[in-house]
């Protein structure tokens, strides 16, 4: 693989990509399957975000987000081959996909194309079968799923449009052919050419490069650059004649939507404001022809080209459900972070390790927000303005009003946990000043409980090191992390961070719905029971996940109860459906079985009677590359290098189990 040098703005140019996308998203997506007459009719042309003029809310979970963002993880999970295979990318999906919830939509078979996609993957086809026309037919195959996913691609090789390309025509053909490929190439194309392109022409030069001389996109293109001098409406107007809906099959057909794009680019003459208020007041696909346009621009641009009033009002908040729960509440600058640590380890760079919150780029709060205080960034830190005393905190898990939104799945674990311990580095601005860590905790009916670490005394001058080890919170979820100021003055961030192994029960069946939601339902139905949760699964292996991918060296313990089940038990180091090692009771035996890309070994087994309805403690533990599995006398111990990290899970195979006091402990 070719290993161009990084640009020296490179990871600035990352996060404007990031939030590039994340605005059209957030800015297309209350109206996405309008008509142009009916924006129109609605809102005239669309220069700003009319979610709240909808009811609904600004930040939400979106496909155009979790799918960029997750399946670029295929390049890490895969250890940097030299060269990505396709069947890499769908490794990517059968792991965190959550099937019919997280990610997708999951319309069914012919109606969803990546719906289509899934199962044939889950029948053994592998790409470029799984997604091609020969299969599935040229309606199914050439909707609009592949563009709306390879940005990620783009980003990763900057001013190298040719690679990019190539990355997304391998990640594209897992669930698509034909046209959609096609598109998502010169999308990819068009982002890694805009790290280096002189303006929005050359853009554009470089992606339809990427397209076939006599492909339908290398026409649209054409037509639309040789017509620049109309009015972008008139321009409308002729796409929707000559390559509207009307003229293809499907749902979301790709070659109406990416004619879309290429018209705001091209009327838009590269304004990143112009040329979103084009693309979303023309309709059909808003949030994700938007999302492309946004990423394109905003890394062409960089940050001076993103304005103000775009940014602000998410405060860089992104929600990311997959099989993966630890990393669903997450950021802008986190999420540029980990590309540019993908790109790094692409060309073998060495990659060093940055705290949780570090505002390391111009304009990012990483989530902060405050009631009574102003919370800006200040040169490279947070800062906590306040007229009195005040809080401002974080997401580290859904907000209340996130507990019961659907939307594209919507499932997490929280980040932090007790028995974590908590470190900031923090300073007084002008004054000196009062002010502790704090924790926003769910308490009963889903309430919000504020509990305080030790007050520090702030002086102004260097930053001041302080943390505090997370106490127990009798198994309730920790829903926001931040600082409260006891007084008037200004209290500046530098980092905040947190490291070690949790220590707590799993759940309050007696509270609301906060505890059920932090475990991620990969079964057919996860209910609560009890002390705990009943589990059931009704065809394959099913799993409830718990926890984030920072965990290592932990026990997993629970009292279970089988009903009826081919196999069940507790797993640790899960990175996802199919990546794990657990201790399960199948076939007469206890197992300590790993799990990854679809293969499972044995690691150790001995004989185990376990009768039907008797509730016994089952316990697995991992500590550097050894696992432990223990109920009654029976136990094991194995040796294994694969997993180094991942959350806790309950693991089930067709049938039922109710689980019981779930702890989890540092090994």
């Amino acid at each position: 693989m070719r290993r161009r040098p990084l640009p020296q703005d490179y990871a600035e140019r990352v996060y404007a990509g990031v939030l590039g996308k994340t605005i059209g998203v957030y800015l297309g997506r209350p109206f996405e399957g309008w008509s142009h007459e009916s924006i129109v009719a609605r809102f005239g042309e669309i220069d700003g975000y009319v979610h709240d003029q909808l009811g609904m809310p600004l930040v939400v979970a979106d496909d155009d987000l979790s799918g960029t963002f997750t399946f670029l993880r295929a390049m890490e999970d895969a250890v940097f081959p030299s060269e990505l295979r396709s069947e890499d990318v769908a490794e990517a999906w059968l792991n965190y996909l959550i099937e019919g919830r997280t990610v997708l939509w999951w319309g069914g078979m012919g109606a969803s194309t990546e719906h289509t996609a899934y199962l044939r993957l889950k029948k053994g086809y592998l790409p470029p079968e799984s997604g091609s026309i020969a299969l599935n037919g040229p309606i199914v195959a050439q909707q609009i799923g592949a563009q709306i996913f390879v940005d990620g691609w783009g980003l990763v090789c900057p001013g190298d449009p040719e690679r990019a390309a190539d990355l997304a025509r391998r990640a594209a053909v897992v669930s698509h052919d034909g046209a959609a490929v096609v598109a998502a190439q010169v999308v990819a194309a068009m982002v890694a050419a805009a790290f280096t392109a002189r303006d929005v022409d050359a853009v554009l030069d470089a992606g339809l490069a990427e397209a076939p001389d006599d492909s339908l996109i290398a026409e649209i293109g054409r037509v639309l650059r040789e017509e620049r001098e109309l009015d972008w409406r008139e321009a409308l107007r002729r796409v929707q004649r000559d390559y509207g809906y009307d003229q293809y099959g499907g749902g979301c057909h790709v070659v109406p939507n990416h004619a879309l794009i290429l018209l705001a680019l091209v009327y838009g003459r590269g304004d990143f404001d112009r040329s979103l208020s084009i693309v979303n007041t023309a309709g059909w696909d808003t949030d994700c022809n938007s999302a492309n346009v946004g990423c394109i621009l905003g890394v062409l641009h960089g940050l001076d080209g993103v304005a103000a009033r775009w940014r602000e009002p998410f405060a860089d908040r992104l929600l990311l459900p997959t099989a993966d729960g630890g990393r669903c509440v997450t950021d802008c600058a986190r999420e540029a972070q980990a590309v540019v640590r993908i790109a790094q380890g692409m060309r073998s760079l060495s990659v060093e390790p940055t705290p949780r919150f570090s505002f390391p780029f111009p304009g990012s709060v990483q989530g902060f927000t405050s009631e009574r205080a102003t919370v800006a960034h200040a040169g490279g830190r947070l800062r906590i303005a306040a007229t009195g005393p005040a809080i401002a905190t974080t997401p580290t898990f859904l907000q209340p009003d996130e507990l019961n939104t659907g939307g594209y799945g919507l499932m997490a674990s929280p980040t932090l946990y007790p028995g974590q311990t908590l470190r900031a580095r923090i300073a007084a601005v002008g004054a000196p000043l009062r002010a502790s860590l704090v924790l926003r905790v769910y308490g009963p009916d889903d309430t919000l409980i504020d509990r305080s670490g030790p007050t520090a005394f702030l002086y102004p001058g260097p930053s001041k090191a302080i943390e505090w080890r997370v106490p127990d919170l009798d198994g309730r979820p920790i829903a926001a992390v931040g600082f409260r100021l006891e007084g008037a003055g200004s209290l500046d961030v530098d980092e905040l961070d947190w490291s070690g192994e949790p220590d707590t029960f799993l759940g309050r069946t007696e509270e609301g719905a906060a505890w059920r939601r932090a475990w991620v339902d990969g079964t057919s139905m996860l209910q609560p029971h009890a002390d705990g949760l009943r589990a059931i699964q009704n065809e394959g292996t099913g799993l409830a996940f718990h926890g984030t991918q920072e965990w290592r060296d932990v026990a997993f313990s629970a009292r279970v109860t089988p009903f009826m089940a081919a196999s069940f038990g507790l797993a640790v180091r899960a990175q996802g459906m199919r990546r794990y090692v657990a201790a399960l009771v199948e076939d007469g035996c206890l197992r300590l079985v790993r799990a990854a890309e679809g293969e499972r070994e044995v690691l150790m087994e001995c004989p185990l009677d376990w009768p039907l309805g008797e509730t016994r403690e089952l316990k697995i533990a991992a500590k550097g590359s050894r696992f432990f599995a223990r109920c009654g006398e029976a136990s094991l111990q194995a040796e294994d290098g694969l997993l180094g990290n991942g959350a806790i899970a309950v693991v089930l195979t067709e049938g039922r189990i109710d689980v019981g006091d779930p702890r989890v402990r540092p090994a």
